[in-house]
């Protein structure tokens, strides 16, 4: 067996090994280490002549085998071999994250935006689909709600309540002297008429949400309910001004008069809530009359 030259021995040597048979010699140079730990090397360089195998206590001998596991190899490039970098095709490191992963400014990992929300995934529910009799029931013929007013009569009634709803927001802003934002495509407003009633609305919700609204200038302090109240009223604008529109029904046209009337009573206008109550009554009676006269046509 071959022994290691001591510690204090220069770091190459040439050690004479004994003859294994009879026509073999074994000549070898084991590399040596400062003596921080023991380690098992691999020779450098072998030479040997052709031997016969009849010697069998040759063929299993561990002289030539790999280190035990638990040593290390005396040499350094094997951990420099593992921390090569890898190159891609242009032959330039690949220093990105792997894909789907991104690095933030603390070195933690960042997820890809997703567009699912909280109806995708397993924590959803799914409703029973009801009978196939009710779905038939539901999807029959919609039932025909009156309509007993003209076209240029819905017009004349929804102009009036749009109107009416611009002068009171214009009045309670020139009051509590709100700022109104001006732009370029914009001018100032000086009527009531410049503004459309979406304008003002959208006025009014950007004030309300900016806290430049008090509740005490509302009917009740109703600072929670302002906004429902005005989106509500939001249809009568386009009611009025798109002539295209399909003929609204009876009920339509005086619940858009409701919401003009809500509007104007947050507001604390008792001149247009009283305007609006009034057109309201009238457009009541005109309804019922037209009702009665084709009730006696058809009789």
């Amino acid at each position: 067996m071959t022994r290691f030259p001591s510690a204090t021995t220069p770091y190459s040597a040439a050690v004479s090994a004994p003859a294994i048979g009879p026509s073999s010699s074994v000549m070898r140079l084991e590399p040596s280490l400062p003596p921080t730990a023991p380690y098992v090397s691999i020779p450098t360089s072998v030479s040997h002549r052709t031997s016969t195998p009849a010697y069998g206590f040759h063929a299993s001998s561990r002289s030539q085998s790999w280190p035990v596991q638990g040593k290390y190899l005396p040499v350094d490039y094997v951990d420099e071999i593992a921390n090569v970098p890898d190159y891609g095709r242009d032959g330039l490191a690949s220093t990105s994250p792997p894909l789907g992963l991104g690095r933030s400014a603390g070195g933690r990992p960042q997820r890809k935006p997703s567009n699912r929300d909280e109806f995708d995934g397993p924590q959803v529910q799914f409703l029973a689909p009801p009978p196939s009799d009710i779905i038939a029931r539901q999807e029959r013929e919609m039932p025909h709600l009156p309509t007993n007013l003209l076209v240029s009569e819905q017009d004349n009634v929804l102009a009036a309540v749009n109107d009416r709803l611009s002068q009171c927001a214009f009045d309670f802003v020139a009051k509590y002297q709100f700022p109104i934002p001006i732009t370029q495509d914009m001018r100032p407003v000086e009527r009531p008429e410049d503004r459309e009633w979406t304008e003002w609305v959208h006025l009014l919700k950007r004030l309300a949400t900016k806290r430049r609204i008090p509740a005490r200038v509302l009917y009740n302090g109703q600072i929670k309910q302002f906004v429902t109240i005005l989106e509500n009223s939001l249809e009568m604008r386009h009611a009025a001004k798109h002539q295209s529109r399909p003929l609204k029904d009876d009920r339509n046209i005086l619940q858009l008069i409701s919401a003009g009337i809500q509007v104007a009573k947050i507001l604390k206008d008792a001149e247009a809530m009283d305007y609006l109550d009034r057109l309201y009554v009238s457009t009541e009676q005109q309804i019922q009359d037209r009702a009665a006269v084709s009730a006696a046509r058809f009789r």
